[in-house]
């Protein structure tokens, strides 16, 4: 089967073999070897990360290369290298799974990782780290609006008649002295410095629009308002005809922040936090009548403003029966009842639906959690691999075009799964990362037949089914 790719011609080769039968006779089994084998060495050109081929036809269809040169292209200096090499260095080395920047060296001499990095060797880490530190803000200013550009073209694509943005913190925790980290709460690692980053995440495609770095010691709503009210503008502006809609939990909760979702028209839910409103506690112990969700769920709602506050706004009280911790002794040979408590939680909100649609759509925050553990365990965005804060913002900036790729990848290669729902899930069942790793680490052999440049795989029929589906879709979205 014949692909064109980087304007080359490429023939691609998948050799699949027979799976033998589990019922074997011991004669099909074993045999005796007696001979040694003639040894002769020859060079070849062969690869662990066939399947990066893929990679090279979404690099070309998204143009990844291109816009990186344009990230870079106000630095006057020119290096052998440069920085647009390196961060798409960077996007193949995480893509592959690896998270040290040492751990390149598994794939030093690969020809196919320095084919579609369009290099005849790779950089040694010292030579990465001091070209990613001429970089400056500009450049990482670049890189970061290259990456919303990924996440608004698809959104203006789809043409969804609402997006769900959502806003959060999250902590990357490192041991060393990195400039700009600092000492903040920091749950599983305490004590250690951090970087605090604020992210805008799409809930429709589960992709990263938007992040704010900033260093651990700050609070969840530090920078938060300018920061919301921006990735609104941008999602405004790919899609003017497009209801926004947002979560957020009790950090942001302020009369500010909701004159400023209001200002933008935007639909919001926002958890209430009791420690600061201790008369929600006198209202939830007083309030008799209360609405049943389901069997274990209950509401009440006031249009209620805290003292300080200019106006009233709709807050829905909610309670949730659930177990109780079993704290003391049990005998394991007696039956204990189960005791039963009630969990409380108050939501600020303007929408004008149902109770149950806005508690619905507001616990389907939880999503953004599955956003940011992929970014952490899948494209290692959890590691900060370098002591100058530039060069870490690139590394960032690098895992989240990744993932941004890789949700591109599923989108362009499947149809969609869902409708909008009440708990706003993505339109896609995204596979995990290590799904799409199985297809790329395939061994493979490089040969130019006829000076002709053909790729061989070694796979069986239902992988090489999958490789060719993809480069298909591929090729139509091109």
């Amino acid at each position: 089967m014949k692909y064109i790719i980087c304007k080359e011609s490429i023939n691609i080769i998948i050799i699949s073999r027979k799976p033998l039968s589990m019922k074997n006779s011991r004669c099909q089994t074993h045999r005796k070897y007696h001979s040694f084998p003639n040894i002769q060495f020859e060079e070849q050109s062969l690869t662990s990360f066939s399947g990066l081929i893929i990679l090279q036809r979404l690099f070309t269809v998204k143009d990844v290369k291109g816009n990186l040169r344009h990230c870079f292209s106000h630095l006057t200096r020119k290096r052998i290298f440069g920085q647009p090499v390196m961060v798409l260095l960077l996007i193949i080395h995480l893509w592959l799974g690896f998270r040290r920047i040492r751990d390149q060296r598994y794939y030093q001499n690969d020809p196919l990782v320095r084919r579609i990095a369009g290099v005849l060797s790779l950089p040694d880490v010292s030579t990465l780290s001091r070209t990613l530190k001429k970089a400056d803000e500009t450049s990482v200013e670049k890189l970061n609006k290259y990456s919303r550009t990924i996440v608004l073209d698809r959104l203006a694509d789809l043409n969804l008649s609402r997006i769900t943005n959502d806003f959060d913190g999250s902590v990357i925790s490192t041991k060393g002295h990195v400039e700009n980290s600092a000492i903040g709460f920091n749950k599983k690692k305490k004590g250690c410095r951090s970087y605090y980053p604020l992210y805008s995440t799409i809930a429709q495609t589960g992709q990263v629009l938007d992040v704010l770095h900033r260093p651990g010691n700050v609070h969840d709503s530090n920078g938060s308002i300018d920061f919301v009210k921006s990735s609104f503008s941008l999602i405004h502006q790919s899609s003017p005809h497009t209801q926004i809609e947002t979560r957020m939990d009790s950090a942001f909760f302020s009369e500010k922040m909701v004159n400023a979702l209001e200002d933008e028209h935007v639909e919001y839910t926002i958890s209430v936090p009791f420690e600061r409103l201790p008369e929600l506690k006198q209202k939830i112990e007083k309030w008799k009548q209360w609405h049943s969700i389901d069997t274990d769920t209950f509401y009440f709602e006031l249009n209620w403003k805290p003292q300080s506050w200019s106006e009233k706004k709709r807050f829905i009280f909610i309670k949730h029966r659930v177990k109780k911790q079993q704290k003391e002794a049990l005998q394991l040979d007696l039956f204990i009842p189960f005791e039963y408590g009630y969990e409380f939680k108050v939501i600020l909100t303007n929408k004008k639906t149902t109770v149950r649609n806005v508690l619905a759509y507001h616990n389907g925050r939880g999503s953004q959690e599955g956003i940011f553990s992929e970014l952490k365990s899948q494209m290692h965005m959890d590691y900060i691999p370098f002591k100058k804060l530039i060069p870490n913002k690139i590394y960032m900036l690098s895992a989240i075009i990744a993932h941004n790729m890789t949700r591109e990848l599923h989108i362009l290669t499947e149809e969609k799964a869902r409708h909008t729902e009440y708990k706003r899930p993505a339109l896609w069942i995204f596979q995990k990362v290590e799904t799409f790793r199985n297809l790329v680490k395939r061994a493979g052999r490089i040969t130019w037949p006829k000076g002709q440049f053909t790729l061989t795989i070694a796979a069986k029929e239902n992988m090489k089914n999958k490789i060719v589906s993809i480069l298909d879709a591929l090729k139509k979205a091109a």
